[in-house]
């Protein structure tokens, strides 16, 4: 290990992962294995980024991505996605009032997440990441992202832990020369 000034000071080489999901889909739940799989390997020299791609068939999929943006505001976004992915069917049955219950067991700001879903404080944040979605050729989720290279996870998850997996490598190892 080397304690020279420079070398504690440099900052880390990161690769970025986009990760497109939708809170009611189920391919979504899956993915969470391997996004921890990922995490567990990289640490801070991955960084995973939520970003939104509701889909129509899914009648609170919207309303789940803002209450997801509210989550990350106050810190705890990807542990709220895996807890209402975590219970779709609920989610489904229930809608907002679901989202804001999940909320209140991840001892979070409820009544924050009331007002977030009434005044639409995300939507434009929600609307961005699907508009980008649609232009870079997002159809379906989860969708990765990674070094330029798009990923679709909606048909399979086999082999794109592995190919996302090459990819950061890659990526990182030209980040450190």
């Amino acid at each position: 290990m080397n304690d020279s000034p420079a070398a504690s000071t440099a900052p880390s080489p990161v690769a970025v992962l986009d990760v497109w999901c939708e809170l009611q889909c189920p391919d979504c739940r899956s993915a969470l294995a391997d996004l921890h799989a990922l995490r567990d390997r990289y640490g801070d020299r991955l960084e995973v980024r939520l970003r939104h791609f509701p889909l129509e068939k899914h009648r609170h999929a919207f309303a789940a991505a803002q209450a997801a943006e509210e989550a990350l505001e106050q810190g705890r976004g990807w542990e709220y996605v895996a807890a209402v992915l975590g219970r779709v069917a609920e989610l489904d049955r229930r809608g907002e009032s679901f989202l804001v219950e999940v909320a209140r067991e991840l001892g979070l700001d409820a009544e924050e997440f009331d007002t977030a879903l009434i005044d639409g404080r995300h939507i434009l944040i929600v609307d961005a990441d699907q508009a980008e979605g649609k232009a870079i050729g997002v159809t379906g989720t989860p969708t990765y992202v990674i070094g330029g290279e798009r990923l679709d996870g909606g048909e399979s998850q086999e082999g794109l832990r592995e190919r996302i997996t090459e990819i950061a490598d890659r990526l990182l190892a030209a980040e450190r020369t």
